[in-house]
């Protein structure tokens, strides 16, 4: 592990082998804004003209940096990355830099409409035709992305955490109505989601051999510990998956030996108020990422 903040990973190679546990520094981006392939934030008028903001919740669901050693990881230039439950640009940002094809999965025009708004500021033109957006809830991608059966060498995906989808994602529309698309989105498909429903879906998008990466983070809800990944690897075992690798993804900047977290005004606040019976703030450290591969594939290409 070295300490860089801007981490650039190794492109994967038929000879690479995975880890049973690696540790990768994917610090959350600072801003929404868009940058441009020069590296500069881009304030032309296709991003500046847009009402809306992802939160910082959506925005942290899967980060650039992430989004990149992921795919650099697991597939090859010129492979094809599929993304459910999308919430930001980040996979199709990252996906269209490292020339690979990438497709998103968003049910909601909104949300779309945003996410293109960020892309068109943020990629050349030349890269905007390897990436696009299917309308289509995660559970039913083999059938939004049909034409792509069996040829997929990536599923990303960020599922809500079950048990604490419903009040959370209210509770976010509500404060963020009106500002970030993601929220409302959430609201309006996690009614349908079934997580054995996805599962299955992404199997079958898959080429043998791919690879499929669930990214979870644990949290507290109603005073316990809800973990959902030992539940998504049983359920993905049931739809035939193999898991492979466990990823533990560093969300914060490190500094030497330091994690420098930071707090939000209210957690601050907290803090001073010594008659808050609340239980202390939290800080999302890091998340969890299960990769999972379908079995079959003659070795080539790829993270092995």
């Amino acid at each position: 592990m070295t300490n860089t903040d801007q981490p650039e990973p190794t492109p994967a190679t038929g000879a690479r082998q995975l880890l049973p546990l690696t540790v990768w520094l994917c610090p959350d981006d600072t801003t929404d804004q868009p940058f441009r392939h020069d590296g500069h934030q881009c304030p032309g008028p296709a991003h500046t003209a847009a009402p809306v903001r992802t939160c910082d919740w959506h925005r942290a669901c899967i980060n650039t940096a992430l989004a990149r050693h992921l795919i650099t990881t697991a597939t090859q230039q010129g492979d094809l990355v599929a993304e459910a439950f999308t919430a930001n640009a980040a996979t199709l940002h990252a996906a269209a830099q490292l020339d690979r094809r990438a497709v998103a999965c968003v049910p909601h025009f909104p949300l779309a409409r945003h996410i293109g708004t960020q892309l068109r500021a943020a990629l050349p033109t030349e890269h905007l035709g390897r990436v696009k957006m299917r309308p289509c809830r995660a559970d039913q991608m083999h059938r939004g992305i049909a034409d792509h059966l069996g040829q997929v060498s990536l599923v990303i995906a960020t599922p809500p955490t079950p048990g604490a989808t419903a009040t959370d994602t209210g509770t976010r529309a509500r404060q963020a109505r009106g500002a970030c698309p993601a929220c409302l989105s959430d609201v309006l498909v996690n009614s349908a989601f079934q997580a054995r429903s996805f599962l299955p879906a992404a199997f079958r998008l898959l080429r043998p051999g791919g690879h499929l990466a669930v990214v979870t983070t644990a949290r507290h809800h109603r005073g316990r510990l809800v973990d959902p990944a030992p539940v998504i690897i049983q359920q993905a075992r049931t739809a035939g998956f193999r898991y492979s690798q466990h990823v533990i993804a560093v969300r914060v900047p490190v500094e030497g030996d330091t994690l420098l977290i930071q707090a939000s005004p209210g957690d601050l606040g907290q803090l001073r108020d010594i008659r808050s019976r609340a239980l202390p703030p939290t800080a999302r450290v890091h998340a969890d990422v299960c990769l999972l591969t379908r079995p079959g594939g003659n070795g080539q290409g790829g993270a092995r």
